[in-house]
């Protein structure tokens, strides 16, 4: 009875636990410890949208169960954003589902649709779900490049050609966590004429849409003439109206796609509470200006925290979408690992950031920093990694332990 089940030891622990369990540790001993690792929006929910949400709840019948697939004007709403924002028509009856955030969305449908030794294709690194929601389901997951690029198509089609069996679904994820890399459409166009000749499913992970900076807004690879009978793309209203507690997501495109996990979600769960998706839908048909404003928020942010960065003699790069800098470890520490430059950038400079190992094994040469933080705070984080950047030695936490003992 002591060994573990199947699907857990498909699982390694979880990288994140343990840059946690310190914080937790320096936050018990009453360090002021700065958190820029969790991609948690720190901003209010429009005050229109929880207006919404109050009202209906006084409603006793919106305290009954829901529907999985999300109620038709909620449906509805999202069809109409996604002509108004990509000029893409849906059907809301076939091609939307609504989701308890992309994440649970992501992962019943790979439960829906993968069969155990199926392949499927995830950037390398990527969100953690890209991959393990599949290998929970129990396929096999081949990495390839990140960079949306000939790298990445020509990486897709050897793994086509080479893959016993057959790839049956790759994710994409521009603007993406955690690197921010952006997707043109051209690079969509040439995606998915690729997916069409060797007859695989695109899954599409467009959680960061409406955070974007200095360029034209991120595509979706639905814009492409042919997309939807391959495509399937999730959102998220987490970060666009700063909700990531209310769990509302959405899954829309390829019809035969979102049937089956309409189907999957039908035996699993109710849907959302109906006064989130009456206060959803008021978030998408009413008034956008607070989306304008969370985007000029974070590109305000990630200019303090950029600008800083290179004032205190670390060059990162500055992303043009997402909420996220991808940074690389600073040469001084690149021996260290994501992971132990972490634990050490929270140890000595009070800042937590996350490991890029969490992402996979192609991103243990960066960490992830959130712009999850006001402006004073950011720059306190900054003023603290600059003092630590030019006076530390670059020794691992556990040996700076055994010094001090």
């Amino acid at each position: 009875m002591s060994e573990e089940f199947h699907r857990i030891r498909r699982l390694p622990p979880y990288v994140f636990a343990e840059v946690n369990t310190a914080k937790a540790k320096a936050r018990a001993a009453a360090e002021d410890i700065i958190d820029l690792g969790m991609g948690n929006p720190d901003s209010p929910t429009p005050a229109h949208i929880v207006a919404k949400l109050v009202e209906t709840v006084q409603d006793p019948r919106s305290h009954r169960y829901s529907t999985s697939k999300g109620i038709p004007g909620l449906r509805r709403a999202q069809a109409t954003y996604y002509e108004r924002r990509f000029g893409v028509k849906l059907d809301p009856e076939t091609e939307v589902i609504a989701t308890l955030g992309s994440k649970e969305g992501l992962a019943n449908l790979a439960a829906a649709i993968t069969s155990p030794g199926d392949t499927i294709l995830v950037p390398n690194p990527s969100y953690p779900i890209h991959q393990f929601g599949f290998i929970i389901a129990g396929a096999s997951v081949r990495s390839i490049p990140a960079t949306p690029d000939d790298d990445m198509l020509r990486a897709i089609d050897r793994a086509v050609r080479h893959s016993v069996p057959k790839p049956t679904a790759l994710i994409v994820n521009f603007p993406s966590n955690p690197t921010a890399y952006m997707a043109t459409l051209d690079f969509y166009k040439e995606l998915v004429a690729l997916a069409k000749q060797h007859d695989i499913f695109i899954i599409s992970d467009l959680a960061y849409s409406e955070i974007y900076f200095d360029g034209n807004p991120p595509p979706s690879v639905l814009q492409v003439e042919g997309a939807k009978d391959v495509t399937i793309e999730f959102t998220s209203m987490s970060k666009t109206y700063s909700m990531p507690g209310w769990r509302m997501g959405f899954g829309v495109g390829n019809p035969r796609l979102i049937k089956a996990l309409t189907r999957m979600k039908s035996y699993l769960d109710y849907g959302a509470f109906t006064p989130i998706q009456v206060a959803a839908t008021a978030a998408l048909n009413g008034p956008q200006d607070c989306v304008e404003d969370l985007r000029i928020l974070y590109r305000e942010r990630r200019d303090i925290l950029i600008k800083g960065l290179h004032a205190a003699g670390w060059d990162v790069p500055s992303p043009d979408g997402s909420m996220f800098a991808w940074a690389p470890i600073p040469p001084k520490y690149a021996h260290l690992g994501s992971l132990e430059f972490s634990k050490l950038l929270m140890a000595k400079a009070k800042v937590a950031v996350a490991p890029g190992i969490g992402f996979g094994e192609y991103g243990d040469g960066h960490v992830r920093i959130a712009l999850v933080e006001n402006q004073h705070r950011l720059r306190q984080a900054l003023r603290n990694i600059k003092h630590f950047l030019a006076t530390d030695n670059g020794a691992p936490v556990e040996t700076l332990s055994e010094v001090k003992s």
